[in-house]
C-alpha cells in the first residue's frame, strides 16, 4: 500500500445516492477522478481548464470496495502515482472516512497519448519529473 502524499476531500451529493440508499458503485470512479483531476492541479500538470496540456488518456481502472459509502459521509481520496513506465504510469486511489478507514481502493494506468495523432506518445518529461520528485520514484522509470 503505497503512502499518500495528496489527498483532496469529496462532497457526496445526494445525487451520488442511489435507491439502496448508499453511493452508486459508479460514482466512485468519479471520485478518483476527481482527486486525480486535483493531484495534477495540485502538481502543476494541469490548470483544470486547458486541455491542450492534458497529453493523458485513462487505459485502465479498477475499484475494490470495502464498505458502502453513506449520504453525509465525510469522505477523502486519497491519490498516489506508484510507477512510471515510458509511455504510461499507474496511479492508486484510497477512498477513507475522515479517520483514514477505507471506504474502497482503485488502481488506474493512464497513458500519454496525442490527441491530434490518435496514438500513444512517450511520457512528457514534465510529468515524468513531477511525478517522481513528488512521489520519490525514479524519473526512469527502473525499479
Amino acid at each position: 500500500m503505497p503512502s499518500y502524499r495528496f489527498r483532496h476531500p469529496i462532497e457526496v451529493r445526494y445525487a451520488d445516492i442511489d435507491s439502496f440508499r448508499h453511493v452508486n458503485n459508479a460514482r466512485y470512479f468519479t471520485y478518483m477522478e476527481q482527486g486525480r483531476s486535483r493531484y495534477f492541479e495540485h502538481l502543476g500538470l494541469w490548470d483544470g481548464r486547458t486541455l491542450d496540456r492534458l497529453e493523458i488518456i485513462l487505459a485502465s481502472i479498477s475499484c475494490d470496495y470495502k464498505r458502502p459509502i453513506a449520504f453525509g459521509d465525510q469522505v477523502v481520496v486519497a491519490v498516489a502515482t506508484i510507477r512510471l513506465g515510458r509511455k504510461s504510469f499507474d496511479m492508486r486511489y484510497a477512498i477513507e472516512d475522515d479517520e483514514g478507514d477505507l471506504f474502497a481502493e482503485g488502481q488506474a494506468t493512464l497513458v500519454a497519448y496525442d490527441y491530434r495523432a490518435g496514438r500513444s506518445i512517450e511520457l512528457p518529461a514534465e510529468w515524468r519529473q513531477r511525478l517522481a520528485e513528488f512521489e520519490g520514484l525514479d524519473p526512469s522509470g527502473s525499479a
